[in-house]
């Protein structure tokens, strides 16, 4: 018998029903960690492309973040279109419709012997239910807080690519910033080539929001706006760069991120066996560790 447990909630707990499922990343209400996700993309959206690209002096200057800023967001907007259900769930499943009360008394998995007792459809051996979507998805990787939506076969791929192009676009930013900053003290006048400072006097006063709306600046103000920006970058950065070597690290080993933490939780508890075997704990009162990964950003 294959035997599968809810995704999304914890082995022992009881599986909450009586609401409809998530079709994709759009389904109301948004994810707390997918409104500061979009919070964060437009500020460092806005600072790129109004305020430090602009002062740049080479010609190209938009070419590089901009393909990056576009792949980014059609990448990001597909994975969260997407419905990853599988395909029995999406032919047969009405979103609007509530999910039956399970009741593990009667049956004590959701998905048993290949066939899914929520979504009362058959499924195939990768597909899990997620606790959180509240449907089965094809192929299940992961849920993903920052996206509002499952990540399986039928998006992975547009998850990988907005991963990639998020973490070269957040370093390209980081580049810009710190260029800027450090031409600030070495040359100013190399960041100044817009036809718009001819008007302006001194090297202490800049323009943000070049050509279309020039709004002026002090050189202090510049140099909080990009500390901020580089600290606030350096972090997304280091988040990011975390979780494409985990995924790469995936992709090496040929599972998926539940395969991974499924793997941890049988090492725990063999782990536990062993201990309790040796006499170093007592069983029954020895709480598991839990397996946490910063899935997705």
């Amino acid at each position: 018998a294959c035997e599968k447990e809810v995704c999304g909630s914890h082995f022992n707990q009881l599986f909450p029903a009586g609401f409809p499922p998530r079709r994709n990343g759009w389904s109301w209400p948004p994810q707390a960690f997918q409104v500061v996700g979009w919070l964060v993309y437009s500020y460092l959206t806005i600072v790129s492309f109004g305020i430090y690209i602009p002062l740049l002096p080479l010609p190209w200057k938009h070419v590089l973040m901009g393909v990056a800023f576009i792949v980014h967001l059609f990448a990001h907007i597909a994975v969260l279109t997407v419905d990853p259900a599988d395909d029995s769930v999406r032919a047969k499943q009405s979103y609007s419709t509530p999910m039956p009360l399970f009741d593990r008394t009667k049956q004590p998995h959701v998905i048993h012997d290949l066939h899914c007792y929520l979504c009362d459809v058959n499924v195939g051996p990768k597909v899990k239910h997620c606790g959180v979507c509240n449907k089965c998805v094809e192929d299940f990787d992961h849920h993903c807080k920052w996206l509002n939506t499952c990540v399986g076969g039928r998006n992975y791929r547009y998850f990988f690519l907005a991963l990639c192009s998020a973490t070269i676009g957040v370093f390209l930013l980081i580049v810009v910033v710190l260029f800027v900053f450090i031409q600030h003290y070495l040359n100013p006048y190399s960041l100044r080539t817009a036809p718009q400072f001819a008007d302006v006097s001194g090297n202490s006063t800049w323009l943000m929001f070049l050509p279309l709306a020039p709004i002026k600046t002090s050189s202090a103000g510049l140099l909080i706006l990009s500390f901020v920006t580089v600290m606030l970058s350096t972090t997304c950065l280091l988040l990011l760069s975390h979780l494409l070597g985990f995924h790469l690290y995936l992709y090496h080993k040929g599972i998926s991120t539940y395969d991974y933490v499924k793997l941890q939780r049988q090492k725990e508890a063999k782990k536990r066996d062993v201990e309790a075997g040796n006499g170093t704990r007592n069983a029954k009162t020895h709480k598991a560790p839990q397996v946490r990964l910063l899935f997705c950003l």
